[in-house]
């Protein structure tokens, strides 16, 4: 079928280099169009975005964001040797940031700040404010302390033992309750030198733009107020959640332009470098002529223009289309331009070496271009369907990180394959045309086809080979996956610089990486509350809920509430009150009297602000939102994984159903999402590569010969990750699908031209098709080493994977296969003497 095909297309390939020039313009156009749109792509690092929108958990986050505004907050840092200054500064800065305009209007940037907290008053009634959990766990310390007192007061009592006292766990918990509550009057550090103020915003963190226009509308204020004024020694640092997801965005933008632009000229130059070798061999053979090699050197501009020209067209073309389909990329796909520069640059390798060979023998420029287009063109339309069909299979997949990625590296290598056979071709016409480029056959010309020498030592590397195999398969259930969130994300210094000031003063490890429950009303927090209590009681064995808070919960809002309340605060006085702790006057139970003294209800106006904000909608509504704290840290995917399945979704006792909200449960979605379908993305893979194998082969024979480099060559990838130490996780596994769609290039491309040279021929094959497989796969390997030099662990991961698949697949292409095709002829060979000899 594809070489019928070729034969119908060969017209047109003639075409092209007749009308160079036109052809070039309107490939100019389409790649200026194509820039254009592409200026438009900006790089979203939220993981929201990377499952589908109609998942509970995204859907919990959206509506959180929605009601609550966003989950990260801006800091400013006041130092200076002055508590009174750096609170005179702190009140004359606070309304001016609160007054910022959204950039876009309809809004302010911040609904409220976190400043001053009426301690006086919550001194006095704090216990009033603490959940039924919190009380319940007071009045078994209280009790625990009776007995205690009840025992030392025993004069018949002897402690016998002798270790030491161990720490009281619960009367620290209890301590870091009370001061949760009540605080200090300011956000001050221990020594009182560092003010720490706090504001909340109206948007999602995720929104780049948004958090730009908020920081330098920060930093405009606080140089208006000029820090100096108010104290000479006073420095003025703004910080937050929001500045680390703005440094986030910033540096990989940076990053991702930095890499592209080291690993292009990285990947040009050693292209350049194999055809500035390859041009003058073909002119005088291995006789050093520095005449001529100072005219090859001049024509190295020319080389770079026909290579890299019709591929950074092709960019163009894919990254344009990109930005219509998305309008932003991911993590995992704002590498690809690398990624597809060194992979794209295979095809126009192929067709570059095959046409100078040609051009070397004697052919005619239309001749040339003809011929590598119907033989070499066929062989790369082949290698590029089969690696773009297996990157479209990724498309189909829920995951975004996926089916994004597998399109638009799927498109882009449709259009490096369209460039290279088009674009590629006119350029060479017209360059040689105007005598830029002369691959004319020299008095000393390089020939390849020279040997047809027996491949050497075939059998030893086959059964090195089928050892590896072997110990790969053993290992292969070892090859880890690395579930800590963590250790895939870069150090951010100048981030973490000013988070050490801010955590002088906020360091609330028991307040980190909550979910949200929002419920349509009141009355629904009650059941959500208890449903989720419920799961506490019954999961002892692996316990992901810390508490459970709601307004409700703090604040008693039904007369029945609030005199149940007032009945557990006069049960706490009167433990207080028992003879055995009467005495007892240590600063913890003074605090403790003073504050269960509330003996009336409260109005919900006597409620210190700050208290109320924590329940309050951005619109300034009483929020109906139930608050989960988690039990473990969530930078762990498999804690994040067991928390979602406690609260992600949650049934009342009258099964109504609900759904809880926050980037960390949507990290723990996509994390189920890819272990999900990582395995039929990459079996499907296979599937689609070995169909078109055998579309292409048509026998089962060459198709398999064709598909073992790449089996082989994954399993020799998974080998080295077990033996270099390194595992799979969540950026690196969108490479195991796209190693198996690029790395059958080499298979294919080899066994085509043996096939065409037949047998005999491996030596040769190695030595013409081989050399330009190494190349390209060298260069696809540039392109994703680039990424090693990434700031950003998850990048790096990439890369590394990447590397060693590719390199896999391309040893087992120039050893394995050539070692097998080898072992093949020798068996017929062997076979075709013991006829002939029964014969005679």
């Amino acid at each position: 079928m594809m070489p019928s095909l070729f034969e119908r297309l060969r017209p047109l390939v003639r075409g092209v280099v007749r009308h160079a020039l036109w052809v070039l313009l309107v490939a100019a156009m389409l790649s200026a169009l194509g820039v254009r749109q592409a200026a438009t792509l900006r790089i979203d690092t939220d993981l929201a975005n990377l499952i589908p929108p109609e998942y509970p958990s995204v859907q919990a986050l959206e509506r959180l964001r929605e009601t609550v505004g966003g989950e990260s907050s801006a800091a400013v840092a006041i130092e200076s040797p002055s508590f009174e200054a750096n609170k005179a500064f702190a009140e004359a800065l606070i309304p001016q940031i609160l007054a910022l305009e959204n950039a876009e209007g309809g809004g302010k940037v911040f609904q409220r700040v976190e400043y001053r907290k009426e301690t006086a008053f919550l001194k006095q009634n704090a216990l009033y404010f603490a959940t039924p959990a919190e009380l319940d766990l007071l009045e078994e310390w209280l009790e625990e302390k009776i007995v205690e007192a009840r025992l030392e007061a025993n004069p018949m009592f002897f402690d016998l033992e002798d270790e030491e006292t161990e720490p009281d766990s619960v009367g620290q918990e209890l301590a870091a309750i009370y001061n949760e509550i009540v605080s200090k009057e300011y956000p001050i550090s221990d020594d009182s030198l560092t003010m720490v103020v706090r504001f909340f915003p109206t948007e999602a963190s995720s929104d780049i733009s948004f958090i730009q226009h908020a920081y330098a509308g920060m930093d405009r204020a606080v140089a208006a107020l000029d820090p100096a004024a108010f104290h000479p020694h006073m420095t003025v640092t703004t910080a937050g959640r929001l500045y680390r997801q703005m440094i986030e965005i910033t540096t990989i933008q940076k990053d991702v332009l930095n890499s592209f632009g080291s690993g292009v000229a990285a990947v040009l130059l050693f292209v350049l470098a194999y055809f500035l070798y390859k041009s003058y061999t073909a002119r005088v053979g291995w006789t050093f002529k520095p005449s001529v090699l100072l005219v090859e050197l001049a024509r190295v501009p020319a080389l770079a223009l026909i290579i890299g020209v019709p591929l950074l067209m092709s960019l163009s073309w894919t990254f344009g289309l990109a930005a219509l389909a998305y309008g932003s990329l991911n993590l995992m796909t704002s590498t690809l331009g690398l990624v597809l520069f060194g992979l794209g640059i295979d095809y126009g390798i192929h067709f570059y070496a095959r046409y100078s060979e040609e051009r070397a023998g004697g052919r005619s420029v239309m001749d040339a271009a003809d011929v590598t287009f119907s033989s070499t063109g066929q062989a790369i339309t082949i290698g590029a369907l089969t690696t773009a069909m297996a990157l479209f299979v990724l498309v189909v997949a829920d995951f975004r990180g996926f089916s994004q990625f597998g399109f638009i590296a799927g498109f882009g290598i449709l259009f490096a394959l369209v460039a290279m056979l088009i674009v590629m071709p006119a350029l060479l016409s017209v360059f040689e045309r105007f005598g830029l480029l002369n691959l004319e056959a020299g008095a000393a010309a390089e020939q390849v086809r020279t040997s047809s020498k027996p491949f050497p030592t075939a059998r030893p590397i086959l059964g090195l080979s089928i050892l590896a195999v072997m110990a790969a398969l053993v290992f292969l259930p070892r090859v880890g996956f690395e579930y800590r969130f963590g250790e895939l994300e870069p150090t951010y210094e100048e981030y973490e610089a000013r988070r050490s000031i801010v955590r002088r003063v906020f360091n609330d490890s028991r307040r980190r990486n909550p979910a949200y429950v929002v419920v349509d009303s009141q009355a629904d927090i009650e059941p959500v509350t208890d449903a989720l209590n419920r799961t506490i009681e019954s999961d002892s064995l692996s316990p992901t809920i810390s508490r459970v808070e709601s307004l409700q919960d703090r604040f008693p809002m039904t007369p029945a509430a609030q005199a149940q309340r007032l009945a557990r605060l006069a049960s706490i006085r009167a433990l207080l009150d028992d003879k055995y702790l009467r005495e007892d006057d240590s600063a913890d139970m003074e605090r403790l009297r003073e504050a269960a003294q509330t003996d009336r209800a409260l109005r919900f106006e006597e409620v210190p602000a700050f208290l109320r904000k924590q329940f309050t909608s951005k619109q300034g509504e009483l929020g109906n939102f139930v608050i989960i704290y988690p039990l473990n840290s969530l930078s762990d995917g498999r804690q994040s994984m067991a928390f979602s399945d406690d609260v992600g979704t949650i049934e009342t006792a009258d099964g109504t159903i609900h759904h809880a909200g926050s980037t960390a449960l949507v990290a723990a979605d996509m994390l189920k999402l890819m272990r999900s379908e990582a395995p039929w993305m990459v079996l499907a893979t296979l599937l689609i590569v070995a169909a078109l194998m055998y579309l292409n082969f048509t026998t089962l024979r060459w198709t398999l010969l064709a598909l073992l480099p790449l089996i082989i060559g994954v399993l020799w990838m998974l080998l080295l990750v077990e033996l270099f130490g390194a595992a799979l996780n969540f950026y690196n596994l969108i490479v195991l699908p796209a190693v198996l769609g690029i790395g059958n290039d080499a298979g294919v491309h080899l066994v085509h031209r043996y096939r065409e040279e037949g047998k005999g021929s491996i030596r040769r094959v190695l030595r013409s098709t081989g050399e330009h497989v190494a190349m390209g796969s060298l260069t696809t390997m540039i392109g994703f080493a680039g990424l090693l030099l990434s700031f950003h662990p998850g990048l790096q991961s990439i890369g590394e994977l990447a590397v060693m698949g590719i390199g896999a697949t391309l040893a087992a292409a120039l050893f394995f296969l050539p070692a097998l095709l080898q072992w093949l002829e020798e068996r017929a060979s062997g076979t075709a003497e013991t006829v002939l000899n029964q014969a005679s």
